[in-house]
């Protein structure tokens, strides 16, 4: 298993590294309608206070072995719940994983909605899929149902060894202006002139961007998971490698003792015999 995890892991960062330059351009796009259209007013980009109700989607795995990947996703995933019920909101929730469903169902927790069989090997269908409800939740009223917020909960891939779950706001998109004409660097998006209109192109370019938010956090996940499984069974093997070693010196003690016991006891009964005898 240590070696499949290995194997499939590379899979899943040549994935993460080749959606990275379309995930830039789309970046670029709705940057550029943002800070260049007059016309920024769009559902996907209301932001109701107070919020009422959130939906929560929540990225853990298929399997387990592991390690304590589900895990951290999870307990991170219960922080944020913790956090909108004490903001007095109602919490929607929705997951992907078996581990996480059955986290929920166990404690029979309602779940809106779940999605499984692809944790290790998601495809922009399944993101496109999830976006698609969760966006439809989102516009809907909130006497329908609907909610003020989406939040995802997933693991992001630093490196081999590190992986960290975190929480971000999906819904509302958050649209910030910077007064620094310094930046971070200075890559400055050129003028664009939309077509029809800047509403229109809002209109299909924010659901395509949600989805590939999404898709990103599958991707992020399901390379950490692949390297906490390889982890943790590098872990398992060495540990029962050791174990391997350890009962083997007993084993091997345990005869020595028992060999120089019988010995022992050869010996003494023939000194008893020659004392008898003699």
């Amino acid at each position: 298993m240590e070696l499949i995890a290995a194997s499939r892991i590379i899979k899943a960062q040549q994935a993460a590294r080749a959606a990275l330059p379309y995930t830039e351009a789309l970046t670029h796009a709705v940057s550029a309608l943002a800070t260049y259209s007059d016309v920024i007013e769009h559902p996907l980009l209301e932001d109701v206070q107070p919020p009422r109700r959130s939906a929560m989607l929540v990225i853990t795995g298929d399997r387990g072995l592991a390690g304590a990947y589900s895990a951290n996703v999870i307990r991170t995933a219960e922080h944020l719940h913790a956090k909108l019920v004490g903001e007095g909101q109602e919490v929607v929730q929705y997951l992907t994983g078996n581990r996480g469903v059955g986290y929920f169902e166990f404690r029979k927790r309602p779940i809106e909605q779940s999605w499984t069989g692809f944790s290790t090997a998601p495809e922009y269908r399944h993101a496109k899929e999830i976006a698609d409800v969760l966006i439809s939740k989102f516009l809907a009223p909130y006497e329908d149902g609907g909610v003020d917020q989406i939040h995802v909960v997933g693991t992001r891939f630093v490196s081999m060894l590190t992986q960290e779950a975190n929480a971000v706001r999906l819904l509302p998109l958050v649209v910030e202006d910077s007064d620094d004409p310094e930046g971070d660097d200075l890559d400055y998006l050129p003028y664009y002139e939309f077509e029809p209109s800047p509403q229109k192109v809002l209109d299909n370019v924010l659901p395509m961007y949600v989805a590939n938010r999404i898709f990103t956090a599958l991707l992020q996940s399901s390379a950490s998971e692949l390297a906490s499984r390889q982890r943790a069974m590098k872990s398992a093997t060495d540990n029962a490698q050791q174990l391997i070693e350890r009962l083997t010196r007993e084993a091997n003690q345990a005869r020595q003792a028992e060999i120089t016991q019988e010995i022992t006891e050869i010996v003494g009964g023939a000194a008893a015999l020659s004392e008898s005898a003699g």
